[in-house]
């Protein structure tokens, strides 16, 4: 790996550990922030509208937006408003505003939606350049994210610290670090119009990808394990608060527990990939997050939830950067198919946990947890898709065992 692609690589660990420490920043301090605005568990769900809203927008968008401009502008872009939303959401908790916070979380969704799947194709490149499985580590880096954020979080409740001060200041570190890595990422990545970079053939028809029946079960995937860690990324504080009586300091760090977890599968899942391949590796990763997710749901002892959510996000770590790698191996076109995967493992990310609330406010979260529950055992029988790669073109082997990544 030369130079230029190195320092592409970091500044791609930058862009995914970004919305990681802010999003986790926002989750930790839920709890505070619903008791500035009172609101209920439905209004809270009617708060977190607003992050669907923007999260629908920004993935619907953010393939368009990369096929015209390339991934740096829409990764720019995007990164830009995570940045804003987190002064946003800060000034919300700060006025006790609901309007303003869910404006704010508009502005995270809109963010996260458009610039994530910009720096999954991006990064899928690198990995193709490569040689080797980098898709996990970057991922693994969105996670250390989310443990430095839970960490700070947890920090800030305990001491009593203002929520709004502390979102803040996440706004002011994360828009320095995005100054430094935007620098670091070529022109022209992912453009297929006008251009023949990056997958784009000028003049050659692309083909309709989402047409191809084993990338929508990979899709499948996609959607039902970025759900079981959206899900635990909005609402894990509050179901140990509201769903096991824990107090708000320690749900904050059961989150950062599950954030532990997601960071260690994906930095630690590179050996086991190596090892047993795709399929095995997802079809365990759902099994675990599976029976995470049961004990959580149905066991009354909040200290045996507390110990399950390490299961649970052991077996949500790999299944999304795993089936992203699928995905471009599945075919030509390899950044449409990526993009096309991310779409919808970021609308199961961003919207699906919102849904969440209502259901909980009327069964209450542990029950609304069953939903996920059911979702993550489907992605148990949808395992195989991922485990054919292309013979062709990147160091994949014909069973899609690629070589372990050396970050």
């Amino acid at each position: 790996m030369d130079l230029a692609t190195r320092r592409r690589r970091t500044a791609l660990f930058l862009f995914f550990f970004m919305p990681g420490l802010s999003i986790s920043s926002w989750v930790t301090r839920t709890p505070d922030i619903r008791d500035q605005l009172g609101a209920s568990t439905a209004q809270m769900g009617v708060v977190l509208f607003g992050l669907s809203v923007g999260s629908m927008l920004g993935v619907l968008g953010s393939g368009a937006l990369v096929a015209r401009f390339g991934t740096r502008p829409v990764m720019g872009a995007g990164t830009a408003l995570v940045v804003l939303s987190m002064a946003v959401i800060g000034c919300g908790a700060l006025w006790s505003s609901a309007p303003v916070v869910t404006a704010g979380l508009f502005v995270f969704g809109a963010g996260m939606g458009g610039g994530e799947v910009a720096v999954n194709v991006d990064g899928a490149e690198v990995e193709r350049m490569a040689g080797r499985t980098i898709l996990p580590t970057l991922h693994g880096f969105f996670s250390l994210g989310t443990v430095v954020g839970a960490s700070l979080g947890i920090l800030c409740t305990a001491v009593g610290f203002p929520a709004h001060w502390h979102l803040g200041a996440v706004a002011l570190v994360t828009a320095s670090m995005f100054a430094y890595a935007l620098r670091a990422i070529p022109h022209g990545v992912g453009r297929t119009h006008g251009t023949g970079r990056a997958g784009g053939r000028t003049g050659a028809p692309r083909p309709a990808v989402h047409k191809d029946r084993r990338l929508l079960l990979i899709g499948g995937i996609v959607l039902t394990m970025a759900l079981a860690e959206g899900a635990a990324n909005d609402w894990l504080p509050l179901l140990m608060v509201d769903g096991h009586a824990m107090d708000p300091a320690l749900g904050s760090a059961v989150y950062a527990g599950f954030a532990a977890a997601m960071t260690l599968g994906r930095f630690g899942g590179g050996f086991f990939i190596d090892r047993f391949g795709r399929a095995p590796v997802v079809r365990a990763s759902a099994m675990s997050a599976a029976l995470g997710l049961a004990v959580v749901v149905f066991a009354d002892n909040p200290l045996l939830a507390g110990v399950a959510v390490v299961l649970w996000g052991l077996g949500a770590s790999l299944g999304f950067p795993l089936a992203l790698s699928a995905a471009g191996d599945s075919g030509p076109d390899s950044a449409a198919r990526v993009s096309l995967v991310a779409m919808i493992g970021y609308v199961a990310f961003l919207v699906g946990p919102p849904g969440l609330g209502f259901l909980g406010d009327h069964y209450g979260l542990r029950a609304a947890m069953t939903v996920v529950l059911a979702a993550v055992t489907v992605a148990i029988f949808l395992a195989p898709a991922v485990g054919v790669g292309r013979a062709t073109g990147t160091a994949s082997t014909p069973d899609a065992r690629p070589v372990s990544e050396d970050a």
